[in-house]
C-alpha cells in the first residue's frame, strides 16, 4: 500500500507578487483508502544566514544568534480527519500571498523580499502539505516552492559609466572595493591603455546589462577579456558584520590577442534566481558588482569594478 502527495500551482511559472492569491491543487494518489488524522497546507518564507567559515573564528561570540527571519508562516486545513478514497484525490487550495509584517529593505508597500539564493543570504517561499495520520504509521510531507519578485516599479534613469584603464590609474586604484583598477599576477606590468564604458550602471534585472570596451593601446600580447558579475553579501547582528563577494557568472567577450581600437560588445543576462533588486537591511545586504578583466599573455591580470544597482522596474 502506497500514498503520495504532490502540490500542483496553476501559475505554471510559479512566480507570484506580494497580494496575489496562491491557488493550486494538493494531488493525492492512493492504492487503497487511506485514514488519516488532518490534512493542512503551510506557506513559509525566510532568510537564512550563514556566516563564511574564514570569518568564524572572528564572530564566534554570536555566530549562533543569526537566526532565520521568518516572513510567512500560514498554515490551512485542507480536509479534516476521515477517509480518502482509492484512486486519485484533487484537493484545492487558495491562500494569500501576505507578510506578517513590513520588513526594512523592501520597497515601500512591500513586505516581502524577492527570491534569493546566494551564498551566505537565501531567500526563499515553500508550500508544505502534511497528512498526519495515526501513531502507528508515519505523516507524509511534500514540499513546493514557489518564487516571489516585487511588482515593477517606474523606470529609474540610466546612468553611464565610462573609464579608461591605463598603468597609471591601476596605481590608483589599488583595487579597493568600491570601484578602481587592480592589477596582480607576479610579472611586470605591461604599457596599455584599454577604455571601457557601461551603459548604465542601474540595471533592470528583466534585460541585459550591455557595454563595450576598446584596446587602444597593449605592448604585450592579450590572453583573454572576460565579464564578471559578482555578489557582495553582507550578514550579521549588532555584534558585527561579515562581508563576502564571490562570483555568479563569468563571460568571455575576447579570446587571444584582440584587434587594436575595436570595439567588443558587452553582453551579459542577469540569472533568474542568483541575483534579485539590490537590498539593505538591519542585518544583511545584498549588493553587485560588475568586473572587467583583462589577462596578459603572461598572466598578468587587470581588473576594472564597477559597482552596480539592480532594480526591479519597467
Amino acid at each position: 500500500m502506497s500514498t503520495n502527495l504532490n502540490i500542483v500551482l496553476k501559475r505554471a511559472s510559479k512566480i507570484y507578487h506580494e497580494g496575489d492569491v496562491i491557488a493550486g491543487i494538493v494531488v493525492v494518489e492512493n492504492s487503497n483508502d487511506v485514514r488519516h488524522e488532518g490534512l493542512t497546507l503551510a506557506m513559509e518564507g525566510a532568510v537564512n544566514l550563514q556566516l563564511s567559515t574564514k570569518n568564524v573564528g572572528i564572530f564566534e561570540a554570536f555566530s549562533n544568534s543569526i537566526k532565520p527571519m521568518n516572513l510567512i508562516n500560514t498554515v490551512i486545513e485542507l480536509a479534516p480527519a476521515g477517509k480518502i478514497p482509492l484512486g486519485v484525490t484533487e484537493i484545492p487550495f487558495e491562500i494569500p500571498l501576505r507578510a506578517r509584517h513590513p520588513l526594512p529593505g523592501a520597497p515601500a508597500g512591500c513586505g516581502l523580499l524577492e527570491t534569493y539564493h546566494g551564498v551566505f543570504v537565501n531567500i526563499m517561499y515553500t508550500l508544505k502539505c502534511n497528512m498526519k495520520r495515526s501513531f502507528l504509521n508515519k505523516p507524509l510531507n511534500t514540499s513546493c516552492q514557489f518564487f516571489v519578485q516585487y511588482k515593477p516599479q517606474e523606470a529609474i534613469p540610466c546612468k553611464p559609466v565610462r573609464c579608461e584603464i591605463s598603468p597609471s590609474s591601476v596605481r590608483r586604484g589599488g583595487g579597493g572595493v568600491g570601484g578602481g583598477a587592480a592589477g596582480g599576477g607576479g610579472g611586470v606590468m605591461p604599457r596599455f591603455h584599454i577604455y571601457a564604458e557601461i551603459e548604465s550602471s542601474v540595471c533592470p534585472l528583466d534585460r541585459p546589462l550591455t557595454g563595450k570596451i576598446r584596446v587602444d593601446e597593449c605592448s604585450v600580447p592579450i590572453k583573454s577579456i572576460e565579464l564578471q558579475l559578482v555578489r557582495v553579501e553582507t550578514c550579521g547582528c549588532a555584534e558585527g558584520y561579515s562581508k563576502d563577494a564571490t562570483e555568479i557568472q563569468n563571460i568571455q567577450v575576447g579570446e587571444g590577442d584582440v584587434a587594436r581600437a575595436r570595439e567588443l560588445p558587452l553582453h551579459m543576462v542577469l540569472p533568474r534566481l542568483f541575483t534579485c533588486p539590490t537590498t539593505s537591511t538591519v542585518n544583511f545586504k545584498i549588493e553587485f558588482e560588475l568586473n572587467i578583466a583583462v589577462i596578459f599573455e603572461d598572466d598578468y591580470l587587470v581588473t576594472e569594478n564597477f559597482p552596480i544597482l539592480l532594480v526591479r522596474s519597467r
